[in-house]
């Protein structure tokens, strides 16, 4: 028990530092950004004057280390920052009494949205995934494994709007049978909320199925030339409680992984499906802070997305141990 803990902090502490080193890297990339956020609200017509007024009244004209250092203070006390869009918006309603929409207020809704799309896809693709590959194992080398690999392999070989738009095409175009606009709002009834939400669920599915299904069918056949699985075949026990029963539990932790990082996808690659169908999520909130330059609102995102993967990964790894005890002891 003593060499779990052991591993689990190991894992937390070397999270922590990734992360530490990923807010940096995401720090520099959105200071590197061409354009700026002065400039793109007062247009090419802007003073020199009024460019820097704005700049010294959000902090920008401050030493990029400086701004870093009171940026990673506020994120680890919580506070996110505020928008500078926001902010800029509100001064020109005449609400310039320093009142500001907060990163933290903006994204909330926004990343439980994302949250909501991220359930339903995995609770679509997860057991799909799974049965296809136990099936796929099961009848290895028939036209029903064939069929399977060319079909997963196609979907994720196809670019996410590519598969977005031909879904739009045959589900709300030719055939409308649930709309083309995933547009929830709060206070929207969970049946509405989840039609809504059937089609950017259903083009992540068909992108993160592959890898689960492949890894699924890989672990099972690989031990399926176990000897307590030969034994098992020879006692004459069914093939498909051979697999549920005896292959399926021994097998957890390559599927455990795979099934995490797709899930991790599922949260920080939601980007270009929330786009197309204009879901109001962390993904699409992200797109329009990119082109609004509200540098707050961006590192925020990126910040989470990186979060949530490193958090994901992490868990990942230590279900796998937990799951294996050959990992607990490698020597």
């Amino acid at each position: 028990m003593n060499s779990v803990l052991k591993i689990i902090a190991q894992r937390l502490a070397l999270g922590l530092l990734t992360l530490f080193i990923v807010s940096i890297v995401i720090f520099a990339a959105v200071n590197l950004l061409p354009g700026d956020f002065a400039e793109a609200i007062l247009g090419q017509s802007a003073t020199p004057e009024a460019v820097e007024a704005i700049r010294t009244d959000l902090g920008l004209d401050q030493h990029p280390v400086k701004r870093y250092l009171q940026w990673l203070g506020g994120v680890l006390q919580g506070d996110l920052g505020y928008s500078f869009a926001q902010a800029n918006f509100a001064s020109f309603v005449g609400e310039d009494s320093g009142v500001r929409t907060s990163v933290a207020q903006q994204i909330a809704p926004r990343f439980a949205n994302t949250m909501f799309l991220a359930g339903v896809t995995a609770a679509i693709a997860v057991p799909f995934a799974v049965t296809l590959g136990v099936l796929a194992a099961l009848y290895r080398n028939s036209v029903f494994d064939r069929a399977t690999n060319i079909a997963t392999l196609t979907s994720i070989s196809s670019p996410e709007f590519f598969l977005a738009y031909v879904l739009i095409l045959l589900l709300a175009v030719l055939n409308p049978w649930l709309p083309s606009l995933s547009n929830i709002y709060d206070g929207m009834a969970m049946s509405e909320r989840l039609e809504k939400t059937i089609l950017p669920a259903l083009t992540l599915t068909l992108v993160v199925t592959a890898h689960m299904m492949r890894m699924t069918r890989a672990a099972i056949i690989n031990l399926l030339a176990s000897p307590y699985i030969e034994m098992a075949r020879l006692k004459g026990i069914n093939p498909m409680r051979v697999i549920v029963r005896h292959a399926l539990p021994n097998a957890l932790a390559p599927i455990i992984n795979v099934v995490a990082l797709n899930l991790a996808y599922l949260i920080t690659g939601v980007v270009v499906v929330e786009v197309v169908f204009v879901y109001p999520g962390i993904g699409q909130l992200f797109v329009d802070s990119v082109k609004n330059r509200d540098i707050p609102v961006v590192q925020a995102c990126c910040l989470i997305f990186a979060a949530a993967y490193i958090l994901l990964n992490l868990t990942a790894d230590i279900l796998s141990i937990v799951s294996n005890p050959r990992l607990r002891h490698p020597k």
